[in-house]
């Protein structure tokens, strides 16, 4: 049977307040949506406190999914917005200088070649929070500067700069990773 058509069968049963099917659900959507939750956070504690309060809106609000478009794709929205509000009210995103400021070398490197998804998931989790939101937002999962403005209360302007930040500092670090370096981000 396909996964559709399994995601279909649980989200009626969802709706119906079957604690089965809610469970289920959770059970099988909750390793992606905890990846995506990875890129937001800073350790893999805050990662799951952001899938839990993500599950609980998405619970909360079943009501509003109207069918339209992928369910997955939906929950995987309400993640994102629930780690950038998140921080939102933690604290204020404030761009942090002295990272932008450090000289990026503009040669080439192998190192990316062989480097494994957990590394450069590590290496993306380094940069501060304001770079890494706009790097995910825009790079994985496709908003235009226009929408990760409305949706991080920043200028569209500030966004393309970010995202130009975050990609040196990301390529910066990916340079200087070396075979013992991208040993001790596997561990």
């Amino acid at each position: 049977m396909n996964t559709d058509t399994n995601l279909s069968r649980m989200w009626e049963g969802c709706l119906q307040n079957d604690r089965k099917q809610q469970e289920l659900l959770y059970r099988t959507l909750a390793p992606k949506m905890m990846a995506v939750c990875m890129r937001y956070a800073n350790d893999k504690d805050e990662a799951q406190d952001i899938l839990q309060e993500g599950f609980i809106k998405m619970f909360n609000n079943m009501g509003s999914y109207r069918g339209e478009g992928n369910l997955e794709g939906w929950i995987r929205r309400i993640m994102v917005h629930t780690a950038i509000s998140r921080y939102r009210k933690l604290k204020p995103m404030v761009l942090v200088e002295d990272m932008a400021d450090s000289s990026i070398h503009t040669s080439t490197s192998n190192n990316a070649n062989n480097l494994e998804l957990n590394d450069l998931l590590k290496l993306v989790q380094q940069p501060p929070q304001v770079y890494r939101s706009v790097f995910n937002l825009y790079a994985v999962e496709g908003y235009s500067h226009q929408e990760i403005g409305n949706t991080l209360g920043i200028t569209e302007l500030l966004s393309r700069t970010t995202l130009y930040r975050a990609r040196n500092i990301l390529k910066e670090k990916l340079m200087q990773l070396t075979s013992k370096e991208r040993y001790c981000l596997a561990g």
